[in-house]
């Protein structure tokens, strides 16, 4: 038996689809008793159920919350993603992902489709630098979450998660060029106006300056491998008779460690024998590299279940009639050392 519709209990009702509407929706005003109660006892002889869409905007709720990512192809991406949806899916959100391919041009036609759907919630990885990117969202106090990335200006009362870039990076830095390394040379690819690697790289600069070492960086944007294998030819410093004075390289994220180790096979140069290696990353595959690859490895996934779980108390807020970034929170998620013998 197919499931009554609004026009059934119109028709049975004697009422407009209209009327059935309003009832569903608890307006009242306009509807005599006597329509009221008539409308009512059709819904509860037809056994009808409103749809989980009708009951959300009686409860000025999409039950959809947006997440923006830079590049949906990354693994960081899709780990982020399952961590989000870990947090949401239980709690009844659908989750609708969107792509940036790290343009901000792009990022903001998804902002506004998104504003469009009327989601109850937003978790971006931002492409922009300046906030005033994002003030579309925060004037109307939609609950809120930037992940990964860290915008200088960010009002403080927006949420924010991140890995702890710098510190983890300046430790390991410090670490290392207090040994034998006396440079440290760090591999990024920026490809939007901000990202998590280039306070990496400050990280390893900060601890390369404390300690009178030299710092070099080699951003490969659209480079190919070729090019990267000069750049590392030229970084690479002597190694003196006692073993001092070698190079430490650094992937600042795991797809350049791909790059990396073409280019080092093509120069016919061996870890830790001729310089040392280190990669952030986001999972350990590359403990089959060799001996392994020592690692400052992150953990994207507990990045959007951090994220997730912020914006469900935000909701929650919203839900309450109070103002959600009152629960807004800055969050520095660990980052873990997984040491192997490539240093």
């Amino acid at each position: 038996m197919s499931k009554a519709t609004i026009a059934d209990i119109a028709r049975e009702a004697g009422v407009s689809v209209t009327t059935v509407s309003r009832f569903i929706n608890g307006n009242y005003q306009k509807m005599s008793t006597p329509t009221r109660l008539r409308i009512e006892a059709t819904v509860n002889r037809l056994h009808y159920t409103p749809r989980a869409s009708a009951r959300q905007l009686r409860r000025g709720q999409s039950m959809i919350v947006g997440v923006i990512v830079g590049d949906i192809s990354n693994v960081f991406s899709s780990l982020l993603f399952k961590g989000i949806y870990n947090v949401l899916q239980p709690a009844g959100y659908d989750v609708m992902l969107m792509n940036s391919n790290n343009s901000v041009l792009q990022e903001k036609d998804e902002i506004d489709r998104l504003l469009s759907q009327q989601v109850d919630g937003l978790i971006i990885q931002p492409d922009a630098y300046d906030f005033e990117a994002y003030k579309s969202v925060s004037t109307s106090h939609l609950p809120l979450v930037m992940v990964d990335r860290q915008i200088e200006d960010q009002p403080h009362q927006i949420s924010r998660v991140t890995s702890d870039n710098f510190d983890s990076c300046f430790s390991l830095g410090s670490k290392l060029l207090a040994g034998h390394y006396q440079k440290v040379v760090v591999l990024s690819r920026v490809l939007s106006q901000i990202s998590a690697q280039t306070i990496r790289a400050e990280g390893f600069a900060r601890a390369a300056q404390a300690l009178g070492r030299k710092y070099a960086r080699i951003e490969m944007g659209d480079h190919d491998r070729s090019w990267l294998s000069k750049q590392i030819r030229r970084e690479i410093t002597g190694i003196a008779e006692d073993g001092t004075g070698k190079t430490l390289l650094v992937s600042l994220m795991g797809p350049l460690l791909f790059d990396a180790l073409a280019s080092l096979r093509e120069l016919r140069l061996v870890f830790p024998r001729d310089l040392g290696l280190v990669s952030f990353d986001d999972w350990d595959w590359s403990q089959y590299v060799g001996n392994g690859i020592y690692l400052l490895e992150q953990n994207p996934k507990a990045l959007g279940e951090q994220a997730a779980s912020n914006l469900c108390l935000q909701m929650e807020e919203v839900r309450a009639g109070h103002d959600p970034y009152g629960v807004s929170k800055s969050y520095s998620l660990p980052v873990k050392n997984v040491p192997a013998p490539s240093v």
